[in-house]
């Protein structure tokens, strides 16, 4: 029988700083039985995206060994960036990949919320499959308004945490807990620097203004390196590939003239998500093996 195998993807609000990243990185390396398979950390987003794998209680010991260190030397009171965040640990989702099915992933997150609140006396908020009502917050609402307007959230008692205090502690912010499967965050950047572009391409091929099913995309810019991005997330991608989602944005940026520089993945992805084509197709030429989820299945037995 295989390995029961979790992952958890923790973001966090520091995207610029080495030397934070690695005390970040050295908590979790600190704790046995995890694999650290990626970190992706953005300077313009000012986020890094950690993946976690493992056995489900290690990968639990190891997220609350990384908000300790997140909660130690993170403070959202000087914090800014383009990606849209409510707190110094942002999101926490966790993912059932073998031998776990998505109730056990929900219960192991709604235990991992109750235990980070109560810990660090910071508000909590589940969403995804761990929401307490099938049609509970999703993560877009939680995060409206964003770390400037929490204060005034956390005084709505439509908005009252599901874990922790309803209080803003102004260093920490909020987090948000969560249950889902396996989600591809994707990014495609464009050649030069009109924001314009980028956000009539995400508004071209996302779900809610009617593209395609299953996919989130903001155009978004990346300063410092004076460029912009279609930024998606492939939220099942057994129905929208990262294949055909590079294929309808290179589709939406030629019928407006824009070119494509190249893609960029943040964190794992399955083989399956490209369809059998090569990673160059789809604008990541440089991707290595670490970078598919199987690698790191593979090595723990899964």
């Amino acid at each position: 029988m295989a390995n029961p195998v979790l992952e958890c993807v923790p973001n966090v609000s520091e995207g610029r700083d080495p030397k934070v990243l690695e005390r970040l990185a050295e908590a979790v390396r600190g704790v046995p039985g995890v694999a650290l398979a990626d970190v992706h950390a953005d300077p313009d987003h000012h986020r890094s995206v950690w993946s976690l794998l493992g056995a489900p209680e290690a990968v639990t010991r190891a997220a609350l060994a990384l908000a300790e260190a997140v909660f130690a030397c993170v403070d959202m009171r000087r914090h800014h960036g383009v990606h849209r965040r409510i707190g110094a640990l942002d999101v926490v989702p966790f993912v059932p990949l073998a031998g776990m099915t998505m109730d056990e992933a929900v219960a192991r997150a709604r235990a991992f919320g109750q235990d980070l609140a109560s810990a660090h006396q910071l508000p909590v908020y589940f969403y995804g499959a761990a929401a307490p009502a099938p049609d509970g917050r999703t993560l877009q609402g939680i995060r409206a308004g964003e770390y400037e307007a929490l204060g005034a959230k956390l005084a709505d008692p439509e908005w009252r945490p599901d874990a922790g205090p309803a209080r803003l502690d102004a260093a920490k912010g909020a987090t948000a807990v969560g249950a889902r499967g396996v989600l591809i965050a994707y990014n495609v950047w464009l050649a030069g620097a009109d924001l314009a572009a980028a956000r009539a391409i995400a508004r071209a091929v996302r779900e809610s203004s009617g593209g395609l099913p299953k996919v989130q995309a903001l155009g978004l810019p990346l300063a410092r390196r004076g460029t912009v991005q279609v930024s998606m997330n492939l939220v099942d991608y057994r129905v929208t590939s990262l294949a055909r989602a590079f294929d309808a944005v290179r589709a939406e940026a030629d019928r407006i003239g824009v070119a494509i520089s190249r893609g960029e993945l943040v964190g794992l992805a399955p083989r399956a998500a490209f369809e059998g084509r090569p990673p160059a197709s789809v604008g990541l030429g440089d991707m290595t093996p670490e970078q598919y989820l199987e690698t790191h299945l593979e090595r723990l037995g899964a």
